[in-house]
Parts: C-alpha cells; sequence; structure tokens
C-alpha cells in the first residue's frame, strides 16, 4: 500500500532545558554525553537560567566547558559570597563569573551560530512582569545569558539588553515546554534539575524581595504567580496534547546539588550522574516516536 505524502506531518523536535543555579550540574552532564556521541537531533533549543549557558555550550559543541564552569568557577569566592550580599553586593555575581568565563573560555560563537537548530533564550522583562523567548545574535549574545540567570535579589539588578531590562527566565516560565509545543514542537526533551515528585509550593514574596522590586508591581507579581506558571508545564508535559510526545528527564533520587551547593564531590557525582543518562537517552532516541 503506498503511503499518501501529503498527509505524513514533518517531526519537529525540540530540547527545552531548565535553570535551578547550581543544579544545571546535572544538564550539564546530559549535554556533554550528547556532545561526546554527536548527537544533534534538535530543531530547536530553548535555555533557560543556568539551563540557556548549558544549551549555549551545547550548541557550540564545548565538551566540559560547562562542568568546568561549574566545578571551578563556581565554586571560587568571588561568585557566590554571602559575605558580599550581606554588604550590598550580589549573592551571586554572574557578572563576575560571565567575564571571566568568556575571557578564560569563550564560546564558540562560530559553531554555535552555524548549527541548524534555533537557539532560544528566555527572559523576564522587568517592567511588564512577561516572558520572553529571544534569538541571541553576535552583538547581544552575552549580555542575553547574563540576563537569562539574573535571579531577583540574589542578583541585585537587572541586565539592559538593547533598551530593555531583564532578569532571570525561571521567574515566569522555568520550564518554556509550551512555548516548545507553540514554536511547532511535536518531540519535546525537556531536561529537568529537580525530581519528578517535586511540586513548587505557593508563597508570598518574602520582605526583602518586595522592598528591592518595591518599584516594579508587574515583576513583584509574576513572582506572586511562579507556582501556578511551573504547574501548567508540568501538567503540559505529563498530560500533551495526543500529537505531542514530551520525553521529561529528571534527576535520580540519588541527586543532591542545591541551588547553591558549593561541595566538589557532590558536582562530580552528579554531573555522572547526568552524563550516564545522556549516554542513554541519545541510545533511545530513535526507539521513540511521536
Amino acid at each position: 500500500m503506498t503511503e499518501n505524502l501529503s498527509t505524513v506531518k514533518k517531526e519537529k523536535t525540540a530540547l527545552v532545558v531548565e535553570g535551578g543555579g547550581m543544579r544545571g550540574i546535572f544538564s550539564t552532564g546530559i549535554l556533554d554525553a550528547f556532545i561526546k556521541q554527536n548527537f544533534y537531533p534538535f530543531d530547536l533549543c530553548i535555555g533557560v537560567s543556568a539551563g540557556s549557558s548549558n544549551v549555549a555550550a551545547y550548541l557550540g559543541q564545548m565538551y566540559q566547558r560547562n562542568y568546568k564552569v561549574f566545578t571551578d568557577y563556581s565554586l571560587r569566592p568571588e561568585f557566590i559570597s554571602m559575605k558580599k550580599f550581606v554588604r550590598g553586593g550580589h549573592l551571586m555575581d554572574i557578572d563576575w563569573l560571565w567575564d571571566i568565563t568568556l575571557r578564560d573560555m569563550p564560546v564558540d560563537v562560530d559553531t554555535l551560530f552555524s548549527g541548524s537548530a534555533e537557539f532560544i533564550i528566555g527572559a523576564t522583562e522587568v517592567n511588564t512582569g512577561n516572558s520572553v523567548y529571544l534569538q541571541p545574535t553576535r552583538h547581544n549574545f552575552d549580555q542575553l545569558m547574563k540576563a537569562s540567570s539574573a535571579i531577583p535579589v540574589i542578583y541585585r539588578g537587572f541586565v539592559e539588553v538593547d533598551g530593555v531590562k531583564y532578569v532571570d527566565g525561571g521567574v515566569t516560565d522555568s520550564i518554556p515546554v509550551i512555548e516548545a509545543y507553540r514554536r511547532g514542537a511535536n518531540k519535546i526533551m525537556v531536561l529537568r534539575s529537580r525530581p519528578h515528585a517535586y511540586m513548587m509550593n505557593n508563597s508570598k514574596n518574602n520582605m526583602l524581595t518586595r522592598w528591592h522590586l518595591r518599584k516594579y508591581p508587574d515583576l513583584l507579581q509574576a513572582l506572586n504567580n511562579r507556582a501556578h506558571t511551573y504547574q501548567e508545564a508540568i501538567d503540559f508535559m505529563r498530560n500533551p496534547p495526543s500529537d505531542v510526545q514530551v520525553i521529561e528527564v529528571n534527576p535520580p533520587d540519588s541527586f543532591k546539588t542545591e541551588r547553591l551547593t558549593k561541595e566538589l564531590p557532590i558536582l562530580e557525582q552528579d554531573y555522572q550522574l547526568g552524563y550516564d543518562m545522556g549516554v542513554q537517552l541519545a541510545q533511545d532516541w530513535d526507539k521513540q516516536s511521536s
């Protein structure tokens, strides 16, 4: 029987990578395994916060670049410092981290921008509190990467890109799987930084956050809504439309890294957990059909 090719829907594949501070070591391991196996099946790649940095290293084919960021640069006192924070500085100084790592290990933007995959960075617009999904250029790549990771209060300022102020994309859309679907993806792999059973609790902003963002009510409201939007993404992943396949990849129960973890043995163990899972994911990809 001859198949009617005009009725066959072309598969569009997407990779979505959640952030989570130091928990991003898990997706770093997975993506390093992908690089090692030359596994690049995605038409669209969307990263948020630390996830956007991991996607950039993956698309730039820079094996273990971000492993070194997490296990060396991120552990230096210049990056995470409570002493600096109580004196009015950043708790996580992404300016320092990006400046030194781009100097010492510049991202291969030639490879990054020459690939066939569309690269999208998730961020939050400060003045509106809206999610935005931005395609970086050579001109604004560095600043957009910072913007996607600028967690309010933990990073005390905002990051301005082309005249617009942004903060961490995780404020409004930590897991942009619905955005991948809106862009036509029907086979979506989602790399999480939380276990499968994790539920984000509803919580009001604390006094420090309310004071710090007192001139930005829409951003404060977005933070208040964060648990709701997070759950929307979870519900979509677990109950997608009938024509969409979502492959949700969670850290196992043995994963120990938290947002501000600085213990090298824990980070190395959790990187290896991700790497081993990445090897298996690449091998199983073609067995899974949408």
